[in-house]
């Protein structure tokens, strides 16, 4: 998604008033927006907690800013600066974390993002997981407060059209319940689902933003006394599930089942490929598909 991402900020925010900020990272990737921003584009180094403080001064003189760098090390590394510095301002800037989940593979866990999510919505940030590439022109356009963005890969299956943005959307309609996906993992149950007859199948929602006034009516309906399926690449707490979990009780809304599939870290304690982290954890395609079997016992 990155290239994607790249695409987006040169089109849409290439302005006088904006800065991209990034922590020696993003070759072969952000050279456009270098570029196209010229001395709005610096690059740090590896020195993140000082990046945040950079940013948070650059917001303070109304700039908007991005703030580039490995998921972790955008989220993790300088957590502290971003409570301080720039949540407890309501300042303007955009934490791109690149590789969510346990998308950086064989470089092992301290390269992955498994509780960022959480870690950022505790802080008020807004978090935004797109799960197409299409998503993410929409999902930056606006922002005005503290945000994260998570990016991974699109994953639906190849030259299926991408919906129009929201939130919450329906890519793949079913009639066994419905499963709320987190960002890329909707591509990954849309493809795992697609072969198989509607009315043996979950809906497909592809979920982008921790908002539980976004959920739609329409999502409430179809898993009203069925099924409610969420994935997520993500731990459990303060993850998808939960968030679905409570805005259900609060709707008043009851299920005849609730199956959350999420990160589980490293039950071997080997590390490997996203693929192999995945398939550990239940969230692949074969994944997928198991837990809609074992769902229908």
């Amino acid at each position: 998604m990155r290239n994607a991402f790249a695409a987006a900020v040169t089109a849409h925010h290439n302005r006088e008033d904006c800065f991209f900020l990034t922590g020696d990272l993003g070759f072969m990737a952000l050279e456009d927006i270098k570029t196209a921003f010229g001395n709005r584009f610096i690059n740090t180094g590896i020195a993140e907690q000082n990046m945040i403080g950079v940013a948070a001064g650059l917001a303070r003189e109304n700039m908007k800013v991005f703030v580039y760098s490995i998921a972790p090390f955008c989220y993790a590394r300088p957590f502290e600066q971003i409570r301080n510095d720039i949540c407890l301002s309501d300042l303007s800037v955009c934490l791109v974390g690149n590789g969510g989940g346990y998308a950086y593979g064989q470089m092992g866990p301290t390269h992955h993002a498994l509780e960022d999510c959480a870690a950022m919505n505790a802080l008020g940030v807004q978090v935004l997981v797109p799960a197409f590439d299409a998503d993410i022109a929409s999902v930056i356009r606006g922002f005005s407060s503290p945000t994260y963005l998570r990016l991974g890969f699109d994953e639906r299956p190849e030259g299926a059209p991408v919906p129009q943005y929201a939130p919450w959307r329906q890519v793949l309609t079913g009639e066994f319940g419905a499963i709320a996906a987190l960002g890329p993992l909707a591509g990954v149950a849309w493809q795992a689902l697609l072969d198989v007859p509607a009315a043996l199948r979950p809906s497909v929602w592809a979920v982008t933003e921790f908002n539980d006034k976004e959920i739609p009516d329409e999502f409430w309906t179809q898993v009203s006394e069925k099924t409610l399926f969420t994935i997520e690449e993500h731990v459990v707490a303060g993850g998808l599930g939960m968030h679905v979990a409570l805005a259900m009780i609060h709707k008043g809304i009851h299920v005849s089942k609730f199956v959350h599939r999420y990160a589980l870290g490293y039950p071997t304690g080997r590390f490997g490929s996203q693929a192999f982290h995945r398939a550990q954890c239940g969230i692949d395609s074969d994944g997928v598909r198991d837990m809609l079997m074992e769902a229908k016992r």
